[in-house]
């Protein structure tokens, strides 16, 4: 009983005589996994990034807030530092993320409805949540 290969298993080793012989790297090289899910970890990632809601602030809230905005602007001259915390929206999601700015106020663009920083930094007057700072201090002792 003949079994299927048996004419060719003994046969020698073919090297080619018109191409140079592969290294053993460049022939693993050719089985390497295939990313057929490119991006995907990425989108992963993504999904499971957390964000923070925007919070809404009450009429009281929103008052102190102007009038430390008010403030900063008659001292505008003094270039006071203060600690602005706001809300950036998220470019890809909804939600985003609470950032504190710490810097010098430059100018309150009444026009833009930003506060703008000597760093160059422009905070949207609107997500606005908290302004602290030194020149504050008085406030709080009444």
């Amino acid at each position: 009983m003949t079994r299927t290969y048996d004419d060719i298993i003994n046969l020698p080793h073919h090297v080619s005589t018109t191409r140079p012989h592969m290294t053993a790297i460049d022939r693993a090289a050719q089985f390497s996994p295939f990313a057929a899910l490119t991006g995907y970890g990425a989108a992963i990632k993504e999904t499971a990034r957390l964000t923070d809601e925007r919070v809404k602030l009450d009429e009281y809230m929103k008052d102190a807030l102007s009038d430390r905005l008010q403030i900063i602007a008659d001292r505008i001259k003094e270039y006071p530092e203060i600690a602005i915390t706001y809300f950036q929206p998220d470019a890809k999601k909804n939600g985003g993320a609470y950032v504190t700015a710490i810097s010098t106020a430059k100018k309150i663009d009444e026009y833009e409805r930003v506060v703008v920083m000597t760093d160059g930094t422009a905070i949207p007057i609107d997500e606005i949540i908290s302004i602290d700072g030194q020149i504050f201090e008085f406030m709080e002792m009444r």
